[in-house]
């Protein structure tokens, strides 16, 4: 398996954190900030979605030299941030409130007529599609499509076996396609 660049640079710069080159620490955290903030604005509140950031860089600081395989760091990252997002959804109960909001915005894409929606499907209509997913669908659709890792990356990082991960993967394709079905055509 050949590692992309960016991995491989994400690697180095994971050995020289550990190694104390604050240098490198804030280059990583300059990396993967925008990352981390994606997928944390899809799996919690957009508001909190930056102070969820920055409590995962805090783990992070924490337990990076506590982590034997620099091409782990993606993993080890996005698990820290999983657990960072359901600490924020048990506490502020948004779980309810996202279902609630996904509905509205589907209903506005659906009611809007075709010709308006042309580019607001690229972004309203997906955006809707997946606040309409489980949590457990949203974490590994937004892990596998948006943030590239593997199978076995997204079990590492949710602690599901890998073929709960494909099962939810599968859920959640079937039910982007169904919802977005309609605005393809």
């Amino acid at each position: 398996m050949t590692q992309s660049p960016g991995r491989v640079f994400d690697e180095y710069l994971v050995l020289r954190a550990q190694a104390g080159d604050r240098t490198a620490a804030e280059r990583l955290a300059v990396r993967w900030r925008p990352r981390l903030l994606r997928t944390a604005r899809r799996l919690a509140d957009k508001n909190a979605a930056e102070d969820i950031v920055q409590d995962t860089w805090i783990g992070l600081a924490k337990g990076l030299p506590s982590l034997r395989d620099p091409s782990r760091f993606p993993a080890f990252a996005f698990r820290i941030l999983h657990r960072r997002c359901a600490e924020h959804i048990a506490t502020k109960s948004v779980q309810q409130g996202r279902s609630a909001e996904g509905a509205d915005e589907l209903e506005n894409v659906a009611a809007a007529p075709a010709a308006d929606r042309g580019s607001a499907f690229s972004r309203t209509a997906i955006n809707a599609a997946f606040a309409s997913l489980s949590t457990d669908q949203r974490t590994a659709a937004t892990l596998f499509f948006g943030e590239d890792l593997s199978l076995q990356e997204i079990s590492a990082v949710t602690g599901a076996p890998i073929g709960t991960v494909k099962s939810r993967l599968f859920h959640a394709r079937q039910k982007l396609k169904t919802m977005l079905e309609g605005d393809l055509t």
